[in-house]
């Protein structure tokens, strides 16, 4: 009897588990894939599908058609709280990230505590990757990307690293790959080399199971640099922009011109041509691998454009630029495509913010957060699949306080009714300017109704001191300037080796 009991236990164990191992394979495979697409500084009006006929953006068109548009899309007013709140699903407040960058001469990141997007889809497994640029953090083994739930990590810690070789960031070599150092080819272009990674890791994934990829280009930062056939391809851009509207950005202009220096604008289209040539080369790796049906991609800029006189992006008609909390510092372009559940040619019309991504994503792949501390986000997956409106009853929050310290910029809003606040504050004195939009009717900010309703400021003055008493003690500041005797290393992936 035991010779007989033993063998039919384990071969119902092993039936079991194959049972379980054939139903999780199957349900990997009806898991879509994740492609997030994300440019660095992309100006509203500098796309197709918003009009835009000067620049080439053929690849973000089809997006769009085949998708759906993301008209109210917020994120941030500068970098790097916009990828923290896109990867974390909570307020950059709260994480410490909101007032400014994180400089190569910081030692700040996002902490260890805080659950990162890819570790749930790592955790549900997903294959996960990320290929461009971090900027999160890169003096701790814990702000490493390797160690925030990508299993694979090509490119660059730092922002405003060159797009050709030998990608230096302050004197300092800046591209990897999983820690070590990249040697690239002395002819790369720091775009269309992120498009080459990213198609080479859809075309050797584990087809058993699905992925997360996430290309943070570094384009169309500053410095502006492309190849010399699309630089003359945009000589003859027009460069007589509309004015921004915000003293700051007009500013920057006026005296770019009093100083006859040459416009930025055609470097700037040049380097959106190519980074739409590179999203245009994952689209088609896609579809060569027969998978764009169940892909969900979504695209979308960290920030408004810089519209200021070097950085060459146009956010008309929105008001302001890049570090404003104007609506063209703060509302975005974004669009999403997902053939087999999102209406093609659709548009979304309710406010999403970045911190809606992770939740909204999770829900669509049906895995599970995994979120040790309470999302700040929300989920849109069937408000998107039926293009239901969400209404915004409570409140959205961004501050910058680049490009001078004590110098914030922040902005409170809903639906209805929008504060904007310009704080200034000097040794011995110190400045506020509050104006209320009414944004349900004024999405171009052009009526500052602030004298005729100042009950709605004092409100929302409020929810904006409530809002900042959440910052932790020592968030990321405005250092644009590094200290007296520092240096960058020589190669930033030694740099952070030397901790683990």
């Amino acid at each position: 009897m035991p010779s007989t009991f033993m063998p039919r236990r384990t071969l119902g164990i092993l039936f079991f588990f194959t049972l379980f191992s054939c139903a999780s394979q199957a349900n990997n495979n009806q898991r879509p894939n994740i492609v997030i697409l994300l440019a660095d500084d992309l100006g509203w009006s500098d796309v197709g599908f918003h009009g835009n006929t000067e620049i080439d953006t053929p690849a973000l068109d089809r997006i769009a058609r085949e998708g759906m548009q993301l008209d109210r899309f917020y994120a941030t007013p500068i970098c790097s709280p916009s990828r923290s709140a896109l990867l974390t699903g909570r307020d950059p407040m709260k994480l410490g990230t909101a007032y400014g960058v994180v400089m190569p001469w910081n030692n700040h990141g996002v902490s260890g505590s805080e659950h990162f997007m890819p570790e749930s889809f790592q955790q549900a497994g997903y294959q996960t990757a990320i290929v461009g640029k971090w900027h999160l953090g890169h003096s701790q083994p814990e702000h490493h990307p390797n160690q925030r739930g990508f299993d694979h990590f090509f490119g660059h810690l730092h922002s405003e690293v060159n797009y050709f070789p030998p990608f230096l960031r302050q004197g300092g070599k800046d591209l990897q790959r999983n820690g070590v150092t990249v040697e690239p080819a002395p002819d790369a272009y720091e775009t269309f080399m992120l498009a080459d990674e990213a198609i080479r890791f859809i075309e050797r994934r584990d087809t058993s199971k699905p992925f997360f990829l996430y290309v943070p280009f570094i384009a169309p930062h500053t410095p502006l640099q492309a190849p010399q056939e699309l630089l003359d391809k945009y000589q003859d851009i027009n460069t007589d922009l509309k004015p921004a509207r915000s003293a700051d950005t007009d500013n920057t202009r006026t005296l770019s011109k009093w100083l006859l220096q040459p416009s930025a604008r055609p470097a700037y289209a040049a380097v959106v041509d190519g980074m739409d040539q590179a999203i245009g080369r994952i689209l088609d790796s896609l579809d060569a691998q027969g998978i764009s049906d169940n892909t969900l991609v979504l695209f979308m800029s960290d920030n408004g454009g810089a519209a200021y006189s070097v950085g060459g992006a146009d956010n008309y008609p929105l008001r302001g630029g890049k570090g404003d909390t104007y609506e063209g510092g703060i509302r975005v372009v974004a669009a999403i495509r997902w053939p087999a559940a999102l209406p093609a040619g659709s548009q979304y019309n309710s406010i999403m913010t970045m911190m809606d991504v992770f939740p909204t994503l999770a829900a669509a792949a049906d895995i599970s957060t995994a979120n040790t501390n309470p999302l700040d986000g929300r989920d849109f997956s069937e408000a998107l699949k039926n293009n239901q409106p969400i209404a915004r009853v409570d409140y959205v929050h961004f501050v910058s306080e680049i490009p001078q310290r004590d110098y914030f910029n922040l902005t409170v809003f809903n639906d209805t009714w929008k504060l904007v606040q310009i704080i200034n504050q000097q040794q011995t004195q110190m400045t506020l300017i509050n104006q209320l939009f009414r944004i349900s009717d004024d999405p171009y900010e052009q009526h500052d109704l602030a004298a005729q309703y100042p009950d709605v400021v004092s409100q929302l003055a409020q929810e904006l001191d409530r809002w900042r008493a959440q910052s932790p003690a020592n968030p990321v500041r405005n250092s644009l300037v590094p200290p007296p005797g520092w240096r960058a290393p020589k190669d930033w992936s030694h740099y952070i080796q030397a901790e683990y």
